[in-house]
């Protein structure tokens, strides 16, 4: 197999794309690409616990901690302790944070198109479709990998 058909080189390089395109798109908001899609994420279900947010997000929690430190640094969100469970948090989008997000989601869905002009429709459902197979599946496939290997 010739490197570049490698699915692994091809996954990676169709990241970098997505990743140096959304990274454009936040240009001016003072926010990174991963903050944007946290933020994204809480445009669509404020009012969540940081556990559900790493779950959605499929962030670690380490990570996510250090980008809600940032977040709420600059004041896009807010953490309280939750009511019910005094080990849990909740976020919340502040009013600040909650105008930004507006203005990023409207920018969301414009480059998203962009990015995906080369597909008609079907091609764009399946592509999504496929990933989120693959993506899915990851967890099954490392663990076959680490069987194979020993580890």
């Amino acid at each position: 197999m010739k490197p570049e058909d490698c699915i692994f080189y091809i996954l990676v390089k169709a990241s970098q794309a997505g990743n140096k395109v959304w990274k454009e798109a936040l240009t001016g908001f003072g926010i990174t690409a991963v903050q944007g899609m946290v933020l994204n994420f809480l445009h669509a279900e404020d009012h969540i616990t940081s556990k559900e947010l790493g779950r959605k997000t499929m962030l670690d929690s380490a990570t996510l901690t250090g980008i809600l430190d940032r977040l709420e640094a600059v004041d896009l969100i807010r953490r309280t302790p939750h009511p019910e469970d005094r080990r849990a948090v909740i976020i919340d989008l502040t009013d600040s944070g909650q105008m930004l997000v507006k203005e990023i989601y409207q920018k969301v869905e414009a480059v998203n198109e962009i990015f995906l002009k080369s597909l008609d429709s079907e091609e764009e459902q399946t592509l999504r479709k496929l990933l989120t197979k693959v993506r899915s599946y990851s967890d099954k496939a490392l663990a076959e990998v680490k069987a194979l290997t020993g580890n």
